[in-house]
């Protein structure tokens, strides 16, 4: 699971210059053309992305670009409905599942060509090759990654002291101590306390970085991308450490919280004392001053201090009938390219996907402290499997049997047993067996 990072820099050119001739030239009389495009984010991330999008406006005063964002619930129905319609966006996000099916219904572009133009401002070459994911079919590309986010583990200062525990997972994590069982008792007193330990989600990269921490395996390529889990020993008692946990209350489903209860928001109102996410929790907790937080890497259960976890990760693509693929193309190449991700990133939201910039990580002026565990996390982390992220369906089979096991209603065995059937079953009807 190991990758390279040493990515090409010198095919990055100065991009006010490159795009001038793309989108400065306005339309065929000298108009101002009008290109949209769409995300979902958080307060803290959609503060950003409004400012990336003024600020290329400024630069480039023939096109105007708006920014159209779209709540995470119901997004991918909202940008189907809109793409069948003929409402979309030029351009916007698409997740690992999202893009596999635009690929599959002809609705984005691919970039391949657009990418490999001795003009372009981005090449393929830019980017780590095990973030694709689903956004590339064979050699065609048809998205390119906006950043990623390692998965770490967030724990709240307050909310640990107000429990008596005097000791830090980030001294834990140096001394090699931070493990599954060391996290099990910090969140029994947290428990005890009357605060939630830690709020478990339902989504892939989470899960599969359980398994991963403990050494365990989902899927095997050398069996044509089989989902191996319920053979795997460590990867069924990642689950059972998960039930358990869950069982006794030191853990908590979301799925089981009152509407409207997200981890982030009781993390920063000091109901929980560790949570999991990427960076996009940042920039909110670094605007809440008087919150107390750091991180750590994913604890494991192997005996070593770090092992890989997930790394979420979303896609630009664009749509395959905007009526300006220039100018589009030119802000898709932006926004993603080094100088577009210098400009989102600073202060949070997530970590490059190219070189150059890992320095927007380290902020020695704002929290988090350790935010170095980041760019480690990145460092032997992994984007969802392609067996799953590329075939329809199989991440749903996933969270429905997940969240039966977290909600006590079936146990590991059967949940990992009726994956692997239901999984298994989406790879062959996607192979067309």
């Amino acid at each position: 699971m190991k990758k390279t990072w040493k990515l090409a820099a010198g095919s990055i050119a100065i991009l006010s210059v490159t795009l001038a001739g793309c989108s400065n030239s306005g339309g065929s009389n000298g108009e101002v053309i009008t290109l949209k495009w769409s995300t979902w984010g958080n307060p803290g991330e959609l503060k950003r992305f409004y400012e990336l999008t003024d600020q290329y406006n400024k630069d480039h005063p023939n096109v105007k670009v708006e920014l159209v964002a779209v709540p995470n619930d119901g997004y991918e129905e909202k940008i189907i409905t809109q793409l069948q319609g003929g409402t979309a966006p030029d351009a916007f996000y698409a997740g690992d599942q999202t893009v596999v099916k635009l690929i599959a219904n002809g609705t984005i572009a691919e970039l391949t060509p657009l990418l490999d133009q001795p003009s372009s401002p981005i090449k393929a070459s830019d980017f780590a090759d095990g973030l694709w994911g689903g956004a590339k079919k064979g050699d065609q590309i048809f998205g390119v990654t906006v950043d990623c986010n390692p998965l770490v583990m967030y724990y709240n200062k307050k909310v640990l002291a107000d429990a008596g525990i005097t000791e830090d997972p980030q001294q834990l994590y140096e001394a090699g101590e931070w493990n599954w069982k060391k996290l099990s008792e910090l969140t029994a007193k947290i428990k005890a306390a009357g605060k939630y330990g830690l709020v478990l989600e339902d989504w892939s990269a989470p899960i599969y970085s359980w398994v991963t921490t403990n050494g365990g395996k989902v899927y095997d390529q050398d069996l044509g991308g089989q989902f191996i889990g319920d053979k795997d020993p460590k990867t069924l008692e990642a689950f059972e450490y998960l039930a358990e946990n869950v069982k006794n209350e030191n853990f908590v489903f979301s799925g089981s919280l009152p509407k409207g209860q997200g981890p982030d928001a009781m993390f920063m109102s000091n109901q929980v004392g560790f949570g999991i996410a990427g960076r996009w929790w940042v920039p909110q907790y670094n605007a809440n001053t008087a919150l107390q937080y750091d991180i750590v890497p994913l604890p494991t259960n192997t005996g070593n201090k770090m092992e890989p976890a997930g790394i979420p990760t979303a896609y630009m693509v664009m749509n395959k009938k905007t009526a300006h693929p220039e100018e589009t193309y030119a802000f898709l190449s932006y926004f993603v390219s080094k100088e577009g991700q210098q400009f989102r990133l600073k202060g949070g939201n997530a970590v490059p996907s190219v070189s150059g910039v890992d320095d927007l990580v380290v902020d020695k002026n704002a929290q988090p402290a350790h935010a170095q565990y980041f760019l480690d996390a990145r460092e032997i982390g992994y984007a969802l499997w392609p067996s799953e992220s590329g075939v329809p369906g199989a991440s749903d089979v996933v969270k429905d049997n997940y969240d039966l096991l977290l909600l006590g209603k079936q146990d590991a065995k059967t949940a990992l047993s009726k994956m692997a059937e239901g999984v298994n079953k989406k790879i062959a009807e996607a192979n067309g067996k």
